[in-house]
């Protein structure tokens, strides 16, 4: 009906190419235009100004010999005022984008590792949309964004790295744990150095109050009853000790047989060989 009445519509983000007599004439905007058919003026076609994304899988091989499959997205869009160019230069707009990043791509990925591939991600993109920019803009087309959406490592390698990272995660809780419990035994033998000393304190401390306590009556006994001796003193207390080991190990429910000299006159040996041994002990030490 349009044509009859020598008009024609043309949307909103979408311009239409005029030609007459199938040559190009002029770029239609958006709105209501005269095309007078019958004078040889038709529109060959429309292109929509519209963002548009295309997203492109390519397989490639990193420096490490790792194969991948990288996903890019391209983001683009026809330019007005190059409208001209963009629908008469390129008969498949999408295909010309797709070639360009795979050369792009296959000529970044194989310089690096597959860790560096993963880490210069924004690397391989920013080269992929420069070289498109360059290529495209001379067939009226902007490169708005590119961006690297994936690399996929093949199943085999995504096991193995995962494997990988497992394997270093372990044993870093490996030496985690041993450096606890090397602190834990650290820690137990200075308390059982600390407590073997605070017993060393103790038992000196009892042995010196025992020396002091015999010392003092030694000089007790000594004063109220005259003639005596020290060494009549230690043969007393000797005895007395003796008789209380003698009731202690008699008193005892779970005692074991015990044979030892049980005369008096077994007193004064034991008495002879403490005295002995510490006359010996003081002359070593001298």
């Amino acid at each position: 009906m349009g044509n009859l009445f020598c008009c024609v519509q043309v949307d909103q983000s979408t311009v239409a190419i005029r030609e007459r007599f199938g040559k190009y004439e002029e770029v239609l905007e958006p709105g209501c235009h005269c095309l007078p058919w019958f004078l040889g003026a038709q529109v060959a076609g429309s292109l929509s100004l519209r963002l548009q994304q295309l997203d492109v899988r390519c397989e490639t091989k990193t420096k490490d010999n790792v194969f991948v499959n990288v996903v890019a997205s391209i983001q683009y869009r026809a330019l007005a005022d190059k409208a001209s160019d963009a629908f008469y230069k390129l008969s498949n707009t999408r295909s010309q984008i797709q070639a360009y990043v795979f050369d792009v791509i296959r000529a970044s990925v194989p310089k690096l590792n597959l860790d560096d591939a993963f880490e210069q991600k924004n690397d391989i993109a920013k080269a992929v949309e420069d070289e498109l920019e360059k290529a495209m803009s001379a067939y009226g087309f902007e490169i708005v964004q590119t961006l690297i959406v994936d690399i996929e490592p093949d199943e085999h390698v995504k096991r193995a790295m995962n494997e990988i990272n497992a394997a270093a995660r372990l044993r870093v809780a490996a030496n985690e744990k041993a450096e606890a419990e090397k602190i834990l035994q650290i820690k137990r033998a200075e308390g059982e150095a600390e407590a073997k000393y605070l017993s060393g304190l103790g038992i000196a401390r009892q042995r010196q109050a025992i020396v002091d306590g015999l010392r003092d009556s030694v000089l007790g006994f000594s004063v109220n009853v005259p003639g005596t001796t020290a060494k009549d003193v230690m043969d007393m207390v000797l005895v007395t000790q003796y008789f209380d080991t003698m009731k202690e190990i008699g008193a005892a429910s779970k005692s074991t047989s015990v044979f030892i000299p049980h005369g008096p006159g077994a007193v004064r040996d034991v008495a002879s060989q403490i005295r002995d041994g510490l006359l010996q002990g003081a002359s070593s030490s001298h």
